[in-house]
């Protein structure tokens, strides 16, 4: 019940944060606009900051005693083996349909861009933040303080790996007091995160409001083709991830949809994945995917299987080529196709990652960076529907992964009693 009200509290906020947006647009001009999304974006920071505060501490909690838990069995091979065999098959259909879509609808062609050599390009992007030096400070901790304060979740997932495999080497076949406190610290955290979850509508509210302020709804229809055509690749995508999910796990597809309404519809609203993590994996439990399993692949997943982003990067790589009227053979997408694919895996951490993967990939492919200035305007529209995509993606990955993980424990529970029954 609580969560229902919670989920029309946020439809709510939504509709009238598109309402008050537009008001305050067709009334203000361009720096009053800018101050009151300032001051309406104080209400989206506060509850970013508290989910923020949730994240380190219950995917250090989490992912610890699942890994503690699996050790023993050697399930951490076969899960990890099936994840990145999803996150690798998913991302390659994403940027299919990227790219299929962009060659079928053509939405760049048209505008006719030329290319100025003399024209000094400041997107607001750094490129340089996706290098090697930088992919591996964010992915191998110095310290698990620093990694929990700067909320870098693939280094706590590392340091959790580390973690929980040695306390399953050291615990033996006895409980440990350390997986206890570290399970009530998960249950703690789970019901602060219901605490902090009174705040979305307002949130939500808030930054639909800011968005509209600044930009308007104008923005929306004068990209209004190329949003739709977008959008469509997005409801085609959570198609796909909803067929794979339903010949996985059959009936029970649909109440996992269910219970994903809340978190998506974070997500989509507030276009932070992070914001949408705690009630994932609380939907997640819910469901019954196995806790171990979600506590693994969940934090992995947010890594690595981007599905949204990735048909966005392909998407947008193709309406810039047809903008400025270059060829792109067949030969060449597949080449756009496997960089994106390369790149695109080392954003995790990185402020702003799907629009940095391009400003950095463009170059390497041939593109004007220019070209970004194309989609700056209309991309938080966009990042709405990758960020939700995002996290439907990678709730359903880790609801199919999680039931084949009952089924391995269930395997070894019972090689296990076979083998005493041998003994004795």
């Amino acid at each position: 019940m609580k969560s229902r009200f919670i989920v029309k509290a946020i439809v709510v906020g939504m509709v009238l944060g598109v309402a008050l947006g537009g008001v305050l647009h067709s009334q203000l001009d361009a720096a009053g606009a800018k101050e009151i999304s300032t001051y309406l974006n104080m209400i989206t920071d506060v509850f970013l900051r508290l989910i923020k505060m949730v994240i380190a501490p219950l995917v250090l909690a989490t992912l610890v005693t699942g890994v503690a838990s699996m050790s023993g069995s050697g399930s951490i091979g076969r899960v990890g083996f099936k994840a990145i065999s999803w996150f690798l098959i998913a991302s390659l259909v994403s940027l299919g349909i990227g790219l299929v879509l962009a060659n079928l609808f053509q939405p760049g062609t048209g505008l006719n861009l030329t290319v100025d050599p003399n024209q000094a390009v400041n997107t607001g992007l750094s490129a340089g933040s996706l290098s090697l030096p930088v992919f591996l400070s964010h992915v191998f901790p110095r310290s698990i303080i620093e990694a929990m304060g700067s909320n870098e979740v693939l280094q706590i997932v590392i340091f959790s790996l580390f973690f929980g495999s040695a306390l399953a080497f050291v615990k033996g076949k006895g409980k440990s007091l350390i997986v206890d406190v570290l399970e009530e610290l998960a249950n703690v955290m789970f019901k602060v995160t219901d605490y902090v979850m009174y705040v979305a509508p307002f949130a939500v509210f808030a930054a639909i409001a800011s968005t509209v302020t600044v930009h308007g709804l104008e923005m929306v229809m004068t990209f209004g083709k190329m949003v739709a055509q977008f959008f469509l690749g997005i409801a085609l995508l959570w198609l796909l991830i909803s067929l794979a999910g339903y010949l996985a796990l059959g009936q029970r597809m649909k109440p996992l949809l269910s219970l994903m309404r809340e978190p998506l519809l974070i997500a989509f609203s507030t276009a932070s994945s992070e914001a949408a993590y705690p009630k994932t994996i609380a939907a997640l439990e819910k469901f019954g995917a196995n806790k171990r399993v979600t506590s693994f692949v969940l934090p992995l997943g947010y890594s690595f299987n981007l599905d949204g982003s990735m048909m966005y990067q392909a998407f947008i790589v193709m309406f810039i080529a047809q903008a400025y009227n270059i060829e792109m053979t067949f030969a060449h997408q597949v080449v756009v196709l496997l960089t994106l694919l390369v790149i695109s895996k080392g954003t995790a951490g990185v402020a702003r990652g799907s629009l940095v993967v391009l400003a950095a990939g463009l170059p390497m492919i041939g593109l004007p960076e220019a070209g970004l200035l194309l989609i700056l305007a209309v991309d938080p529209i966009l990042d709405m529907g990758r960020t939700a995509t995002n996290v439907f993606g990678c709730s359903v990955a880790t609801a199919v992964i999680g039931r084949h993980g009952n089924a391995d424990e269930k395997d070894v529970a019972e090689g296990r009693l076979e083998g005493s029954t041998q003994v004795v």
